[in-house]
């Protein structure tokens, strides 16, 4: 399977509480929600449809989950929802427990075993493990090497700090541009994928 992450990320490299004011206030962060204003149907909302056809699974970390698993199965009836909801989903964490997992088609995976378990779902065959915000998962993924590719919409805005998904162990890892498009709102769509090691 590939591993796939798609983010909406901030000039200044912020991933944070794109989508609403409450979803992660870690560090007193305050702009909750700032994607909105930049959020269109066919190219930012075409990036994410297209993610999701090509998904076989999602795997998310504890906050975004329970962010997603508070919102989505309440939103049936259209063909994105139908398929966010429907598609098997996998969510790392050491405080979840089975009990936990009321989003339909959810398989909890031990905090302390993910790397060998996302590297056994990633060697396994298969269509896309998409990955969407969660930023320590996606860091940590970015540092052992395990993405396949980085999807960011790129949004116009700075957010003057919060999370990110970048390692900082001072790493050199070097991607290629794969395609890029852009919103009427200024959003960069841009697909990137690790380099060909020479």
């Amino acid at each position: 399977m590939r591993i796939v992450i798609t983010e909406f990320i901030s000039l200044d490299g912020v991933v944070q509480a794109p989508g609403g004011q409450g979803e992660d206030n870690d560090g007193g962060f305050a702009h909750g929600g700032w994607s909105h204003p930049f959020f269109d149907p066919e190219v930012v909302g075409g990036s994410f449809t297209e993610a999701m056809e090509n998904a076989e699974a999602l795997l998310f970390g504890r906050r975004t989950w329970q962010t997603m698993a508070g919102a989505w199965p309440e939103r049936a009836g259209d063909p994105f929802a139908d398929r966010m909801n429907s598609v098997p989903k996998y969510v790392v964490s050491q405080t979840l427990g089975e009990a936990d997992l009321t989003w339909n088609n959810t398989t909890l995976i031990a905090g302390d075993k993910a790397v060998d378990r996302i590297r056994e779902l990633r060697e396994a065959e298969g269509g896309d493990l998409v990955v969407m915000g969660s930023p320590t998962l996606v860091r940590t993924l970015l540092g052992e090497g395990l993405v396949d590719e980085l999807r960011l919409m790129v949004m116009p805005v700075l957010l003057g700090g919060g999370k990110s998904i970048f390692p900082a162990d001072g790493g050199l890892r070097t991607l290629e541009l794969v395609s890029t498009a852009i919103s009427p709102a200024g959003v960069h769509v841009c697909t990137y994928r690790p380099a060909a090691r020479a």
